[in-house]
């Protein structure tokens, strides 16, 4: 089982990003951000790293140990992970954020009859979670696989003007055995920051 987890990290980092949408307002100068907390079974302590792109239009979240998996010799409960992380994010006065669109990237290896569903939503501190937006894929299945959430401008949730909050992601990795034999799993995890799970920000001015 190493061994086909180990080809599947290499199998993902041949993934090319994605363009995201444009930003409503030129970006701010600095952008940074700190993870504060990280909970969840998918992102043990110092397996999930953040980083703001040159650009300040988006931001990458790259995990190392992020694995769901079924059938087999699986533990039951390995079925499902998850991911919360809690950021801080720095930027000028006078500007704010939302998140337009979010890519998320892994390789997944699905035997005939099994099933695998990855979602995610995320939320400033203080507000409603946006929608979990599920994406399904069916065994049999071996390869890449890409899933992406975008948001109507007139849907942005952006931060409050003037106030720092802390901004959550949520994101799960679901497989499910069903009918199949053998070991099937999902992974969103690798070390080459091209296959990072992308969050494209909104910016506008307060």
């Amino acid at each position: 089982m190493l061994t086909a987890v180990a080809a599947a990290v290499l199998a993902v980092s041949a993934i090319s990003p994605a363009a995201g949408p444009a930003a409503e307002d030129a970006p701010p100068d600095y952008v940074t951000i700190e993870v504060v907390t990280v909970n969840g079974s998918g992102c043990p302590a110092g397996t999930a790293a953040v980083a703001a792109a040159p650009d300040r239009t988006a931001f990458t979240v790259t995990y190392s140990s992020f694995l769901a998996q079924a059938g087999g010799e699986s533990d039951p409960t390995d079925f499902r992970k998850n991911c919360q992380l809690a950021l801080e994010l720095t930027y000028p006065q006078g500007f704010t954020f939302g998140i337009a669109q979010a890519d998320y990237r892994g390789f997944a290896h699905l035997q005939q009859g099994a099933t695998g569903v990855e979602q995610g939503n995320y939320y400033f501190q203080g507000t409603s979670p946006t929608a979990r937006k599920q994406h399904s894929f069916g065994g049999p299945f071996s390869d890449n696989w890409q899933a992406t959430d975008t948001t109507e401008w007139g849907s942005i949730v952006y931060a409050p003007c003037g106030e720092r909050r802390l901004f959550n992601l949520n994101t799960e990795l679901r497989v499910n055995a069903g009918s199949s034999r053998g070991t099937s799993f999902m992974v969103m995890d690798s070390t080459d920051s091209n296959v990072s799970t992308e969050y494209h920000f909104s910016w506008k001015r307060c």
